[in-house]
């Protein structure tokens, strides 16, 4: 087992997030579309029917650039928050190693992968409130927002730092904390099953780094998809409309909704969950060998 490099894990990592953005940004415009959109009236269809319905309206009303809404927020964030997520883990596994050789067993990897759900929280909640609220002015007709800068200013001129910018902080911890244990344990997990013996893993095929990154990803939204809609929710929504927060966003979602209300936007997520994460984990192998081979010592 090599020498764990954190540094080496943030810069690959950044990469790693911008090939993540870039192949699924369409998908989760349509996952947070469907997670917001009003309930209907009485005897009323609702605005999408479901992800191809969502898809279908999308493309019609604002062209094939209107799956891209609110990317620049995620694009600008993304390689930070994948750099000190990555980063994290390369922390969180050196923290529990007793020497540099020494394997990690999946609980370890599953702790590590929690720190790195942590590290990311702090920039990623601000992040994720300015792009979904990019995200849905446009299905509601509206244009209160010029662009992420224009959404940030206004955000906190109007609520503040902590209670603007910042708002929905614990649930995104709730959805990452746990869904980043599960993310990184799987890919470590799937990547030793599949290295034949006398191989390492450097020596896997892309293919086979597609698919354990591809399955991490559906794994972590298993696990993120529930947190990930009242997290959604919460952002949206009016100043004072859940005076409890998350757990006011719970209560009047099953309310309303019902349990099954949570799941809402699963299909796209499930959709873009694989193919987003296996560019992601083939960004990060092909940086991580470009800085092994560049940077030896760093």
């Amino acid at each position: 087992m090599a020498e764990i490099s954190p540094a080496k894990n943030f810069l690959a990592g950044g990469f790693g997030g911008v090939c993540l953005v870039v192949t699924g940004h369409p998908l989760d415009t349509i996952k947070v579309r469907l997670q917001t959109q009003p309930a209907p009236a009485p005897g009323a269809s609702p605005m999408f029917k479901g992800t191809w319905d969502c898809f279908i309206k999308t493309v019609r009303n604002e062209g094939v650039l209107g799956l891209y809404k609110g990317m620049a927020a995620p694009v600008v964030g993304v390689a930070p928050i994948f750099a000190i997520c990555f980063f994290g883990f390369g922390v969180g596994k050196k923290l529990q190693q007793k020497n540099p050789n020494e394997p990690l067993t999946y609980p370890q990897l599953f702790k590590a992968g929690m720190l790195a759900g942590v590290f990311t929280t702090v920039i990623m909640a601000p992040g994720e409130r300015i792009k979904c609220l990019l995200q849905i002015q446009q299905a509601q007709g509206t244009a209160k927002y010029k662009g992420p800068a224009d959404c940030a200013k206004q955000i906190y001129r109007e609520s503040g730092l902590f209670r603007g910018i910042y708002k929905g902080t614990a649930a995104t911890l709730l959805r990452d904390v746990p869904a980043s244990g599960v993310y990184f344990m799987v890919y470590e997990w799937l990547k030793t099953s599949l290295t034949p013996e006398g191989k390492k893993f450097d020596e896997l095929s892309v293919g086979t780094i597609l698919f354990a990154g591809g399955m991490a990803g559906v794994f972590n939204w298993m696990v993120a998809i529930g947190p990930d809609t009242l997290k959604s929710r919460l952002q949206t929504a009016p100043e004072g409309k859940y005076p409890k927060g998350i757990r006011s966003v719970f209560v009047d979602l099953v309310k309303n909704e019902g349990f099954l209300g949570i799941y809402k936007g699963i299909t796209p997520v499930m959709l873009r969950a694989f193919p987003a994460n296996a560019a992601c984990f083939l960004g990060f192998e092909v940086a991580m060998k470009f800085l092994n081979w560049a940077a030896p010592n760093l």
